[in-house]
């Protein structure tokens, strides 16, 4: 197996795990979404910050926030600059985004598993296969 051949499953492991786990993450939120509207009557709107700031608190260590993520924290709270972004942050839905990465996910995993299943024919025709005029003795 070549060093090609290594990066492409990986990337294509990699691209399934992304597609699938935002996958299933984007069918959760749009589910607790679906079933506080049913309950409330109101659509309860999760932004990307929403999000961001519920992945931070996750990954806080026991002394809290630290170095960059106590930062974005910070700037998520109470934003001084990249103010646009910080607005578009607020009013992006979380599911888009996460379908996105999903969709991006799944191109990876569609292009590697491509780039795979192209190389084997190649490589059965090198060795004589029967479009080059070998193949088994009972062909010729």
């Amino acid at each position: 197996m070549s060093a090609r051949d290594v990066v492409l499953r990986v990337g294509s492991v990699l691209g399934a795990i992304v597609a699938y786990g935002y996958l299933i993450a984007f069918l959760g939120l749009v589910g607790f979404q679906v079933y506080r509207w049913f309950q409330n009557g109101e659509w309860t709107h999760v932004g990307v910050n929403d999000g961001l700031r519920a992945a931070l608190a996750h990954f806080a260590g026991p002394e809290g926030l630290t170095g960059w993520r106590a930062a974005l924290a910070q700037w998520l709270d109470a934003p001084v600059t990249w103010l646009g972004l910080h607005q578009v942050l607020e009013v992006l839905p979380a599911s888009l985004a996460l379908f996105a990465i999903s969709i991006l996910g799944n191109s990876l995993f569609i292009y590697t598993t491509d780039r795979l299943r192209e190389e084997r024919p190649a490589r059965r025709s090198s060795y004589g296969g029967p479009e080059t005029g070998g193949g088994s003795p009972v062909q010729r």
